[in-house]
């Protein structure tokens, strides 16, 4: 049998990786076990050994994957409205807090659908989360400090990071809550997304 080269092996690896991320965001890490998703990743079961220790270790992998993708997407955002910190931001909530976003986990922000898990499963799943949150927080105080500055405003660094955090953490919770009703009540589920995208605009 031919032996893979390097570059098969990454390919493969990232196949495991990207199969593991629809999975989690959709079932939670422990809501799907190594089969099902070699299985996705039409692998072998036995060949997830050949790129990973444990589950665990595919875990962190899957979070910082997710993060990373989620951080790349919110500059892009940015870089779309070059002139205007508030037209960057109220993009961000429109994207976050769509039907489309809400309605795919699978291949939404890690933020919102690995939120419990981190919490479940031990320190180093919650460094791995904290990381990616500090990386919103930053980018969005930066965002913050930015609107002020184009508007006039005098406003300190950690009141912005304030902001940013109180901002995020509404955008997470209000996705969260708005899937936990979708399927039985949709226009309450709208209801939510609708009402907090209002309000972060105004703030």
């Amino acid at each position: 049998m031919p032996r893979l080269t390097q570059e098969q092996k990454k390919l493969n690896h990232d196949r495991i990786v990207e199969a593991a991320g629809r999975g989690f965001r959709t079932h939670g890490i422990n809501g799907i076990g190594i089969a099902e998703l070699m299985k996705a990743a039409e692998m072998t079961h036995g060949g997830f050994y050949n790129h990973f220790a444990s589950k665990d270790d595919l875990a962190l992998e899957v979070l910082r994957h997710g993060f990373d993708g989620s951080l790349a997407a919110l500059a892009g955002i940015r870089e779309q409205h070059p002139q205007s910190a508030r037209a960057a931001l109220d993009l961000m909530f429109d994207t976050y807090l769509a039907a489309e976003h809400r309605d795919h986990p699978e291949t939404g922000c890690a933020s919102a659908a690995l939120v419990t898990d981190a919490a479940r499963d031990g320190v180093p799943a919650q460094a791995e989360y904290q990381h990616g949150l500090e990386g919103f927080f930053g980018a969005i105080t930066e965002m913050v400090l930015e609107d002020a500055r184009q508007s006039g405003t005098d406003l300190p660094a950690e009141r912005a990071r304030e902001q940013a955090i109180a901002l995020f953490s509404q955008m997470v919770g209000a996705l969260v809550l708005s899937r936990a009703v979708a399927r039985s009540s949709p226009d309450l589920a709208d209801e939510v997304l609708a009402a907090n995208n209002a309000r972060l605009k105004r703030i």
